[in-house]
C-alpha cells in the first residue's frame, strides 16, 4: 500500500508547486526573457508586422515626421529633426539654448516599449518614462533608462550612470552596450510598478517602484529632495536632449492591463 500511495503523493505535490510557481508570475508575465532578435525585425524600418499589430503593438515614431510628438513643455527649439527614417537629435555644446527633450502627445500607464539606437562618442541621452511636465525637466519626475558612450565620455562615470542603467538609483546589472556608433535595441516594461530594463537581449535593470529598496535608494542619492521623482503613475516617454547627437528608430510601444 505504501509503495502505491508514494507516487501518488509526489504527482500531487509537483501539481501544486507548479500551481504556486504559476500563480506568483501571473501578474509579471510580460516579464519574460529578452527575446527581441527574435521577436521584432530590426531589419525593418518604423514599420509593424502583422503579428506585432494583432498583439497591440502601436509606432510611435512614423519614420517621416515628429507626428505623435513635441518638446516638453511645448517649448520651442530646433534640434530634433527626421533623417532617412531616423529620429534625430543634433549635438550642440551650448545645448541649454533653444533646446529641449521630445516628449510623447500620449501618456502611459502599463507598457511594453521598445526602440533602437544610437549614440555619438562621448554622448550623454537617455529614455525616461512615466513623466510628467509639471517640473522644470523630465527627469525630475520620470524615471530614466540611461545612454551613454560608457568607453569615451569625458568624465569619469560611477556604476549608476552607466547605460542601461535606472538612472543615479542602480547600476546596471550587466554591460551590455555596444561601442559608440553602433545601434543598440532597448526594451522597458513597466508593470503595476515592477520595471525592467533590457539592452541587447539582457537585462540591465529590475526594480518595484515605491518598494522599501527604491524608497531606500531614493532617500540616499540624488533624488531625495525630488518630492515628484517615480510619483506620476501614469506619465509621457520622453527622449532626453542632453547636447549630444542620438538617433533613434522602430519606436514602438504596445500597453499592458
Amino acid at each position: 500500500m505504501k509503495k502505491l500511495l508514494l507516487p501518488f503523493i509526489v504527482t500531487i505535490l509537483l501539481a501544486c508547486n507548479n500551481n504556486n510557481t504559476s500563480s506568483q508570475h501571473d501578474s509579471v508575465t510580460v516579464m519574460r526573457k529578452d527575446t527581441t532578435t527574435e521577436y521584432f525585425d530590426t531589419t525593418a524600418m518604423n514599420i509593424l508586422s502583422e503579428t506585432e499589430k494583432v498583439e497591440g503593438w502601436q509606432l510611435l515614431f512614423n519614420g517621416k515626421d515628429l507626428s505623435g510628438w513635441h518638446l516638453y513643455q511645448h517649448k520651442t527649439g530646433g534640434a530634433w529633426s527626421v533623417d532617412s527614417g531616423m529620429l534625430h537629435c543634433k549635438g550642440d555644446k551650448d545645448f541649454k539654448a533653444n533646446r529641449a527633450d521630445l516628449t510623447s502627445d500620449s501618456t502611459y500607464e502599463n507598457f511594453e516599449l521598445f526602440l533602437e539606437w544610437k549614440i555619438a562618442a562621448q554622448g550623454n541621452s537617455g529614455i525616461i518614462y512615466l513623466a510628467s511636465e509639471e517640473y522644470p525637466a523630465a527627469y525630475q519626475s520620470g524615471p530614466e533608462y540611461q545612454l551613454i558612450d560608457d568607453n569615451n565620455f569625458p568624465e569619469k562615470l560611477e556604476d549608476w550612470q552607466k547605460t542601461g542603467c535606472n538612472y543615479a538609483m542602480s547600476a546596471p546589472l550587466v554591460n551590455a552596450t555596444r561601442p559608440a556608433g553602433e545601434w543598440n535595441h532597448a526594451r522597458i516594461v513597466v508593470y503595476h510598478g515592477h520595471v525592467e530594463h533590457w539592452l541587447n537581449g539582457q537585462k540591465t535593470a529590475d526594480y518595484v517602484i515605491g518598494s522599501a529598496e527604491w524608497k531606500a535608494e531614493k532617500e540616499k542619492g540624488k533624488w531625495k529632495d525630488a518630492k515628484g521623482y517615480g510619483a506620476t503613475k501614469k506619465g509621457f516617454i520622453d527622449l532626453q536632449d542632453h547636447g549630444s547627437e542620438i538617433w533613434f528608430k522602430n519606436i514602438k510601444i504596445k500597453r499592458l492591463s
